[in-house]
């Protein structure tokens, strides 16, 4: 996974030098793009809802999987989830099993999605799509895929940090995105904007004018779980997209972060860099903890011994994506 350098985030009307220096290589890959996502996909036999973003990198877009599996099978339907199951080594198509299969196979979002509903780990995805179709699926969630041209999606979900926007605006090197905001935005049907009041407030001064499909804002809850974390002294570890706002995060709740450990997203958790976050975190007297998905990558034997953070998207208006399932035919009434 991409670790994104600080120019990609940059003022997008302040680029930089580097990133105007890189930006004929970043139209190079945005035609590559555009020549790949010329080639006709399979047409599901159901409806497919593609979760994906624009930027290299996570967005937040495994919670809006969780959340809409959740609608979705609140109504009623069987709803299947396609990933490609980043960090594993499965091909697939293959049906997650949380109790047969690791990370180090099907990847950490397939083992957390898997939890919630029938979830499917394919490089190839219209391969993955069959089979979710073969097996029942009503409705599939494909995680991530946007810039896949394989599967013909009913509906396109474009999920975007609010914090960081799209970025400096460049495509790949020269900022974080995999195609231009326009091109990108034209083919989706929703915006999905992840972050709080204030980052929201910022998304919209920067990106509103570019962004011309319904926005939906959502932000992240952690889960009540009976932790008190107030004074709670701990060495925070994280191999997610933002390990920085995993940490701020726990400070927020009231712990005492002694330190935090970012990886790089989706890195294996080896025994060697467990003991040695062990002994550090016993050093001063602190607890081991991680993000959800990092937990997913524990192995069995430390799965005690690392408390784990849990947070779900909670949507603030619901009415703008309730209104593009039913025209899928997928809700009705309220």
């Amino acid at each position: 996974m991409i670790r994104a350098p600080a120019f990609w985030h940059a003022d997008p009307d302040r680029p930089g030098l580097l990133a105007r220096a890189l930006a004929p290589l970043g139209w190079l890959y945005a035609a590559a793009t555009a020549r790949r996502l010329a080639q006709a996909g399979y047409a599901p036999r159901v409806p497919v809802i593609c979760i994906g973003n624009l930027v290299a990198g996570g967005a937040g877009k495994t919670p809006v999987v969780l959340a809409l599996a959740e609608r979705l099978a609140a109504r009623g339907l069987v709803v299947h989830i396609v990933s490609r199951g980043h960090g594993g080594t499965a091909r697939g198509p293959l049906r997650v099993d949380a109790v047969r299969h690791g990370a180090a196979k099907v990847g950490d979002e397939p083992l957390l999605l898997a939890a919630f509903a029938p979830t499917w780990v394919a490089r190839d995805r219209a391969a993955g799509v069959r089979a979710a179709e073969g097996a029942g699926a009503q409705v599939i969630l494909m995680d991530d895929g946007f810039q896949n041209p394989a599967v013909r999606s009913s509906l396109a979900v474009v999920v975007v940090d609010a914090a960081r926007g799209f970025g400096n605006g460049r495509c790949i090197p020269a900022g974080p995105l995999r195609e231009p905001v326009a091109v990108g935005l034209a083919r989706a049907d929703l915006v999905l904007a992840v972050g709080g009041a204030e980052a929201q407030a910022r998304f919209r001064a920067v990106w509103g004018a570019a962004v011309r499909v319904p926005t939906v804002a959502g932000h992240l809850q952690v889960l009540r779980t009976g932790m008190d974390w107030r004074g709670q002294r701990v060495l925070a570890f994280a191999g997610i997209a933002d390990p920085e706002r995993f940490f701020t995060t726990l400070s927020g709740l009231g712990a005492e972060v002694v330190r935090g450990e970012a990886l790089a997203d989706h890195s294996p958790l080896a025994e060697a860099l467990l003991r040695r976050l062990a002994a550090e975190a016993a050093a001063m007297g602190a607890q081991l903890v991680t993000t959800e998905k990092d937990a997913a990558r524990l192995p069995p034997a430390w799965r005690a011994r690392v408390l784990t953070l849990v947070v779900r998207l909670q949507i603030d208006d619901w009415s703008p994506i309730d209104l593009a399932l039913a025209r899928l035919g997928l809700l009705s009434g309220p």
